[in-house]
């Protein structure tokens, strides 16, 4: 572990829109300081040096890890496909991991990282940033506090829209080797939201299909996933990315024994429904506005407490919100319920 009285230093790998966000963080956070970053792209060098000057870039992570400045953290933003890859390669050289979802696209490949983390006494987190909304934070709260009562039915519903200003040709999103899918690349935050409160799930059946994304993707544009709970109850996943130009919702329903609940808007950021038991909803703090990436937009922009978590842990003063084996779960559920994937059918 570093000095707790150090500045934690992070190189940041893959600068599109998340590692560049995940740069200017470092960059403000008093107890971190941003020493390099590496890119593929040589388009991006004259943004980068006006944006963090002095910061050198390095279009390999080889390149880095051979000639680059010391560093504590490697923070992942490249393409699925390269995560374990690079996560591995960090940790055999002796950094912690922050690794952007998902952690891996294989069960396979997400137990490589723990193990190598394990090996080298290293540690990994997961950003899983959806974890510090208000309603997340306080829907796990009163779960765990039995509030709840036993768990009848959740249901998740994620409709968004991904169409042809998101996939563009040529690129890696869309790719079954190289994106994975869309519970992989949209809708991780969510199956790890649902993992994070109600725990691990079994029985699963599922329907897939592709309403309008047979010349853009190589997979599914939409799901419907049924599964009994492990500790009790049912429920059902139902995501899209087949949304007419603007994302629709995300939201989570629970029926309960004490009452239901209901978590909304486009990124779960309100609870607009809570009638439970002897229970009076408190005023909650307001969630952070989505990531905004022009014609889209994402999850809520909760990496300012990402990266405050790292260097607290880091730092000694906390533990890791999202640890690999949390990661590694995630993966192995969405893994399950792709095991059960046909070629998609269109009408």
């Amino acid at each position: 572990m570093a000095d707790s009285g150090a500045a934690v230093r992070f190189v940041i790998c893959g600068v599109g829109h998340i590692g560049r966000r995940h740069a200017a963080l470092v960059v403000r956070h008093p107890g971190a300081t941003l020493v390099a970053l590496v890119d593929t792209d040589p388009t991006l060098t004259q943004a980068l040096a006006t944006e963090f000057p002095g910061v050198p870039l390095y279009s390999a992570l080889s390149e880095y890890l051979t000639a680059g400045p010391e560093a504590d953290v490697l923070t992942i933003a490249t393409p699925n496909y390269q995560h374990a890859p690079q996560a591995i390669a960090g940790l055999q050289a002796g950094l912690h991991v922050v690794i952007e979802k998902p952690m891996a696209l294989r069960k396979t490949d997400a137990q490589a990282i723990v193990h190598a983390a394990w090996q080298m006494n290293r540690l990994v987190f997961g950003v899983m940033q959806n974890r510090y909304s208000p309603p997340a934070a306080w829907l796990k709260q009163i779960y765990e506090a039995g509030t709840l009562g036993q768990i009848y039915l959740v249901q998740l519903n994620c409709f968004w829209n991904r169409d042809a200003r998101y996939y563009r040709p040529g690129g890696w999103r869309g790719t079954q080797a190289q994106d994975g899918g869309t519970l992989f690349t949209q809708f991780s935050h969510f199956v790890d939201l649902l993992y994070w409160v109600f725990g691990d799930i079994t029985n699963i059946s599922a329907r897939f299909r592709d309403f309008n994304h047979q010349n853009l993707t190589e997979f599914e544009d939409s799901g419907l996933v049924t599964f009994d709970l492990v500790r009790g109850g049912s429920g059902t996943l139902q995501y899209s990315t087949a949304v007419w130009d603007r994302n629709l919702e995300s939201s989570l329903t629970v029926v309960a024994e004490h009452g239901s609940l209901r978590l909304g808007g486009q990124y779960l950021d309100k609870v607009e429904y809570c009638h439970l038991r002897d229970y009076h909803l408190p005023a909650l703090p307001p969630t952070n506005p989505a990531n905004n990436y022009g014609a889209y937009q994402g999850s809520a922009a909760n990496h300012v407490q990402v990266i405050e978590n790292v260097v607290d842990t880091i730092q000694n003063r906390s533990c890791a919100t999202t640890n690999a084996l949390e990661g590694l779960k995630v993966v192995e559920i969405i893994e399950r319920i792709y095991s059960l994937r046909q070629p998609p059918t269109s009408d």
